[in-house]
């Protein structure tokens, strides 16, 4: 059998992608691991927060944003920015970026008891900002693209791409497949799937972005706190399910890997999560690590290769894959299809895998 699309990655993008891409034809999506949304997908910090991103970026997670209210996986949130008197700069440039409302330091620690006035010169809030049901959106994706008849293979890593005069053959787990369209959706791999199949990559880098799981102090209640971080993304945190995350933002350069977290860049975030709190660091309960991959410019790749249509990028997601997957793959498939697409003409130019040819 020959599929119309054959889909590289189980994660957000991929499994989306797939969604959008079953009511225009035959859909085949391969992953690797044991599971669909193992690697960055599995390992988000779960936020919607829609001015967050290169400008492109942030027009999908606007465009997103109805319909991730549709799917019910959005729930009140908040992000607080708090800063020291040596962040001035940054906190300015968050205020503009993030489009803060102004708070005193008393104001943001009744949001979050556990901060340290003392500590905190500046303070802001943005109420624009969402918890986010990740795993709930991974499978309604899953749900849609198979009750469209697209068929979601996990366990089946590719090892060989070569074109072909129909299109593609992909060999995968001792299978071999064929495809019309061959759609790159392979997250902090996608530059060595492009190599795999004859093509020039975009220049993705991995970065790696850290998480620890702490206890909470003994008597709060963190159910109404919003997230808070340092100016600068210093470092945040996030009440989650009873505990709560604490990440040093780092934005370390990696090889495509199953990422873990480095033990000294924790205790380097964790440092400067506690110059601002009042709750010393007394016990981590876990830590992990995912990989969030960006292009030079900071944008994604959605669409055909300048080379070759056939071959179909969605990448480059960097930190906002899940709050922009919605638009992201609504405009994959709008391109396909040859239907105008909702964004406007001067954001899809500016995704188009064309601006690295």
């Amino acid at each position: 059998m020959t599929h119309d699309f054959l889909i590289i990655g189980g994660g957000i993008a991929g499994i989306s992608a797939a969604a959008a891409l079953a009511p225009l034809g035959s859909v085949l999506l391969l992953e690797a691991e044991d599971a669909l949304g193992h690697h960055a997908s599995g390992r988000s910090a779960a936020t919607f927060e829609p001015y967050y991103g290169a400008p492109a970026t942030v027009a999908l997670s606007h465009a997103s944003r109805d319909m991730l209210e549709g799917m019910g996986v959005l729930a009140p949130l908040g992000v607080l920015v708090v800063a020291g008197p040596e962040d001035a700069d940054a906190f300015a440039a968050d205020a503009a970026a993030f489009h803060l409302d102004h708070l005193s330091p008393r104001d943001a620690q009744a949001l979050v008891p556990i901060l340290n006035p003392a500590a905190i010169t500046q303070a802001g809030i943005t109420q624009a900002a969402r918890d986010m049901d990740t795993d709930a959106m991974l499978q309604h994706f899953a749900r849609d693209a198979r009750a469209l008849g697209a068929t979601l293979q996990p366990r089946a890593p590719v090892t060989g791409i070569s074109r072909r005069p129909h299109g593609w053959q992909v060999q995968a787990a001792g299978q071999t497949h064929d495809a019309r369209h061959l759609v790159n959706a392979a997250g902090a791999w996608g530059d060595a799937v492009a190599r795999l199949a004859g093509m020039a990559p975009l220049g993705l880098q991995p970065y790696r972005r850290s998480m620890a799981r702490l206890p909470l102090p003994a008597g709060v209640d963190p159910s109404g706190w919003p997230m808070f971080m340092g100016a600068g993304e210093t470092w945040y945190a996030k009440r989650d399910a009873g505990a709560l995350i604490v990440s040093p933002a780092e934005a370390d350069p990696m090889d495509p890997h199953d990422a873990w977290a480095d033990d000294m860049v924790i205790a380097e975030g964790l440092a400067r999560y506690e110059a601002m709190v009042t709750a010393p660091v007394t016990r981590v309960l876990a830590t992990w690590a995912g990989l969030r991959s960006y292009l030079p410019d900071g944008t994604l790749a959605i669409g055909p290769d300048a080379a070759d249509p056939g071959f179909l990028w969605l990448v480059g997601q960097g930190g906002q894959g899940f709050q922009s997957a919605c638009a992201a793959a609504q405009l994959l498939g709008d391109l396909v299809a040859g239907r105008a697409p909702a964004l406007p003409a001067d954001i899809v130019a500016a995704l188009s895998p064309g601006r690295f040819a």
